[in-house]
């Protein structure tokens, strides 16, 4: 690669539930390519938004928040999940629970929110590549990304995931709430007027309904080093 040849990137959009974690970090060691969880920034500024008592509705003070959180990110030991620091605070398990992510996505569908952490995200692209891990990874973050892939898999499929990963966590879940929640979610990604959830036009898409993780890891490698 030259010295004016872009940082490679490839992205791994998909809605909640489809494996983009778990795939993004794997595909990332395997790389030896640095790491980016977009859905994490979201959540840490709607963890940091309710940690001030801010209303989620209100833009103007979100925005403010956004624009003001000190995020970090800790690479774990042994395929443990990355630690994520919000203002100074280990947030990274409160970050993973539903209530969590419902707060993301709201906050996700406020422009002004999305473009204080624009800046944020493309700083990530750093040598020798980046695996991008999101929503929007794609269509909006890195259009020019040399390798695009879209995660999916059923939303009952993607409802287990969740229940699995939350009971082994210790958390009271039912599987027919989360199944709900996440199609709730789905239709919310999918129908906002910025950023929309979709597949980039130039995107690879793989389902994952059944799928080990091995064999969706390397069908992602495969679109990398075909």
């Amino acid at each position: 690669m030259s010295p004016l040849s872009p940082v490679p990137v490839l992205t791994i959009d998909g809605p909640s539930g489809s494996g983009k974690g778990t795939i993004s970090r794997l595909v990332a060691e395997h790389l030896g390519w640095r790491l980016l969880d977009s859905g994490a920034l979201y959540r840490a500024v709607g963890y940091a938004a309710g940690m001030e008592g801010l209303d989620l509705s209100d833009a103007e003070a979100v925005t403010r928040c956004a624009q003001h959180v000190k995020i970090r990110f800790h690479a774990a030991p042994d395929g443990q999940d990355t630690r994520v620091l919000v203002n100074g605070h280990d947030a990274t398990d409160e970050l993973r629970t539903e209530t969590a992510g419902a707060a993301a996505s709201a906050i996700a569908s406020i422009p002004s929110v999305r473009q204080a952490l624009v800046d944020l995200q493309l700083g990530f692209r750093k040598s020798p590549g980046l695996v991008a891990d999101g929503r929007d990874m794609g269509t909006v973050i890195f259009p020019d990304a040399a390798h695009k892939v879209f995660l999916t898999a059923s939303a009952a499929e993607r409802a287990k995931r969740r229940y699995k990963q939350l009971k082994e966590k210790g958390l009271s879940v039912t599987l027919s709430n989360l199944q709900r929640e996440i199609e709730a979610r789905d239709a919310r990604d999918a129908s906002r007027a910025v950023a929309p959830l979709k597949p980039a036009e130039d995107a690879v898409l793989v389902d994952t309904t059944g799928m080990s993780i091995e064999g969706v890891v390397a069908k992602v490698l495969a679109v990398v080093q075909p």
